[in-house]
């Protein structure tokens, strides 16, 4: 009977985990714009944004376009893809998977003019459970810092 039931877990387990891994990662539902999204909530999201958000965009002293294509690189070589927007639009989604369990996350940036360079508004949150125990925090501020010492 208990290895009945422990097959039943292992199962259920596996199950969860191929719903985790193959559900469709729809970029509709995903791109959004860091300056409009109501805060989610849960705890499981980090903003930065000019208001309401839990830190204040980076400004770096280049183009919007290059610190676009600069973002990219920085999203890409730690592991996201993007799904949604473009570098060129300078809007845009990457997902992100945590490395253990594999939850996905989801990073939407976009790169605004300022003054005579440009910032990085970014909206990060998961997709599953309530907490992410700081990934999408730890994520941003780590692009955020790669991005600086890039330049």
């Amino acid at each position: 009977m208990i290895k009945v039931i422990l097959l039943i877990l292992l199962l259920l387990a596996a199950g969860l985990m191929g719903y985790v891994w193959l559900a469709p990662s729809d970029p509709a539902r995903w791109h959004e714009d860091p300056r409009l999204v109501a805060r989610p909530s849960s705890p499981n999201f980090y903003l930065q944004r000019m208001v309401g958000g839990d830190a204040m965009p980076p400004v770096l002293q280049i183009s919007a376009q290059d610190l676009a294509a600069r973002m990219d690189r920085v999203a890409t070589a730690d592991g996201a893809k993007l799904i949604g927007g473009s570098v060129a639009s300078g809007h845009m989604t990457y997902l992100t998977r945590s490395p253990v369990m594999g939850f996905p996350d989801y990073t939407s940036i976009l790169i605004e003019p300022a003054g005579d360079g440009a910032m990085v508004l970014a909206f990060a949150r998961a997709r599953f459970g309530r907490s992410d125990m700081g990934a999408n925090r730890a994520r941003t501020k780590r692009w955020m810092k790669a991005l600086q010492e890039e330049g």
